[in-house]
């Protein structure tokens, strides 16, 4: 068992798969990484296989920036900003043990402070996981850092595109994952002065409305959705494509069953 302190005291802390051999440091109780986050990798790493500067937006932990490196070449490298300081230290424990120091730069702060994340338009692929719910709009959990994951609490779709086009180079690629039924994505897209290139909304059970999309974008481009990621089927069992989607993404699967979805 590991523990850290935080802000609820000493919590425990699990060491987990994330993708190929890497391994992840995660509160237990915590916010841990998900289906939206391995999607959102899987998404960047189709769209944009040889880029070499990064950037995450909102990392939390660093599972999307990292199952996104995974995919890249050894010359990759990795920038994360992340306002909450528990989510930040736990990324730094993981970038450690996984020996990426030399590929990732770990940055405290808030994405909508243009000293952490700067105009510079230099980096190939921008990626992030925008909180899906505005304050007023759900109860906001009573541990901080799940509430800051869910609810936009450092900013919301629109600061993250704002962010995305400063740091976006000219033919670089911005991919990020937020709720399906939500109309501001789109709108904050065309508001940061993005184009918006393809949609792919998400089911996580057949027969049901899409529950998240993913959206890629650009500076130019024209759009053309695509058909929808099934993630089980209706008696619950993962859809072959999601699981096509999972080897392909190097995830090590378990003996029966899924967390994910």
């Amino acid at each position: 068992m590991i523990r850290q302190g935080g802000g609820n005291g000493r919590e425990e802390v699990t060491l987990d798969d994330l993708i190929g051999g890497w391994k992840i440091f995660q509160l237990r109780k915590g916010h841990r990484f998900s289906t939206d986050d391995l999607l959102t990798a899987w998404m960047a790493s189709r769209e944009a296989p040889k880029a070499l500067r990064l950037l995450d937006l909102g990392s939390g932990t660093g599972s999307v920036g990292l199952m996104t490196l995974w995919h890249m070449k050894s010359e990759a490298r990795l920038r994360c900003v992340e306002v909450q300081e528990v989510s930040y230290r736990l990324a730094h424990r993981t970038v450690q043990h996984n020996g990426l120091v030399d590929r990732v730069d770990l940055s405290r702060g808030d994405l909508r402070d243009e000293k952490r994340v700067p105009p510079v338009r230099s980096h190939d692929l921008v990626t992030g996981s925008p909180p899906y719910f505005p304050l007023g709009t759900g109860v906001v959990s009573s541990h901080p850092q799940r509430a800051g994951a869910r609810m936009e609490l450092h900013g919301d779709v629109f600061d993250y595109c704002l962010a995305a086009e400063r740091s976006l180079s000219e033919n670089g690629v911005f991919v990020f994952c937020h709720a399906a039924g939500d109309e501001r994505p789109e709108e904050a897209i065309a508001a940061a002065g993005l184009v918006l290139r393809a949609r792919q909304d998400v089911e996580f059970r057949a027969g049901r409305a899409p529950t998240i999309a993913l959206f890629v974008c650009g500076r130019t481009g024209s759009r053309l959705d695509r058909r929808p990621v099934v993630v089980r089927r209706e008696d619950g069992q993962w859809t072959e494509s999601y699981m096509a989607i999972r080897r392909l993404m190097g995830c090590i699967e378990p003996t029966t069953g899924g967390s994910f979805g």
